[in-house]
Parts: structure tokens; sequence; C-alpha cells
């Protein structure tokens, strides 16, 4: 099974939002396996956004992911990183598509509620970032063996 990383953003938080968006990712079918409240530091964003903070908007992430706590999330499922990504949608809300997370809750690029890992590997170091082995739990799911064919779970 495959594992990726969700931050819900302060502005997710803020608007009330963190429910619905972790009701969204167990509707899909993926397993939550672990899950805890974080504060950003101005070190751990600068190294969770290494590539983007030599940008000229850099200081608006920073100031953005600093202003409350984020809920960080691992999901687990095949293809979760995949899966989430489509689930979570464009970056700039305003172009997301209905139906995403946030073409159906937010507006803005920067504000926009959710970070999903991109890739397999940068999934791998960001849950490595924020979880440690002991953070993760491993129980089964009542629902996996009519989430997945036979020939899918080989």
């Amino acid at each position: 099974m495959e594992r990726t990383l969700v931050i819900l953003k302060p502005s997710a938080l803020q608007r009330g939002m963190c429910g619905e968006i972790i009701s969204r990712f167990e509707k899909k079918g993926l397993k939550l396996v672990a899950m805890k409240m974080y504060r950003f530091t101005k070190e751990k964003c600068a190294e969770h956004y290494a590539h983007l903070v030599r940008k000229p908007f850099y200081p608006i992430i920073e100031s953005s992911m600093m202003a409350a706590p984020v809920i960080v999330c691992c999901w687990e499922g095949i293809d979760a990183v995949d899966v989430v990504r489509l689930m979570t949608g464009s970056t700039n809300g305003r172009q997301a598509l209905p139906g995403t997370v946030r073409g159906d809750l937010c507006m803005s690029h920067q504000e926009n509620i959710i970070h999903a890992s991109d890739n397999v590997e940068n999934a791998a170091a960001e849950l490595d970032r924020f979880f440690t082995e002991s953070d993760y739990f491993d129980y089964p799911s009542a629902q996996f063996n009519y989430l997945y064919a036979a020939d899918e779970t080989d």
C-alpha cells in the first residue's frame, strides 16, 4: 500500500473545513493511518517549502502556514499519492475543477486549504518530516475487501 501526506492548512482549520475534507478521503476509501495537529516554525516551513524559499512570494507562504496550526495526515491506499492529488485539484482554487477539494471549497491560489504530496518519493520524505514510526497505526479495515478487487491487492 502506498502512503501520502496531506496537510490541512491554517485556512482549512480557520474556516472549519477539516472534518469535511477528511470525510472526502474516508469516503473515497483511503485509510487514515496517522494524524496530528502541528504548528509550523520558520525552520520547518523553509524545509518543507525548500523548493520555493527563493521565490518572491515565499514570505506569503510562510506567513500563511504559520498563521494557525495545521493538521498533518497520512493516508494509505493503492496509488494513494495520485488519488489524493486528483481529489485535491489545481493549486489555484479558482481554477480547480468542481468536485475536487479546492474546486468546491476555496477561491484562492495561496489560501488553498490543503497540501498533498506530488509524487511517491516526496511523499516518503514529507511523511518523515512530520511523523515517526510510532505515529503510524496499522489496523485492519473492515471495508478493504469491498474497495479493491483481489487482483489489485496482490
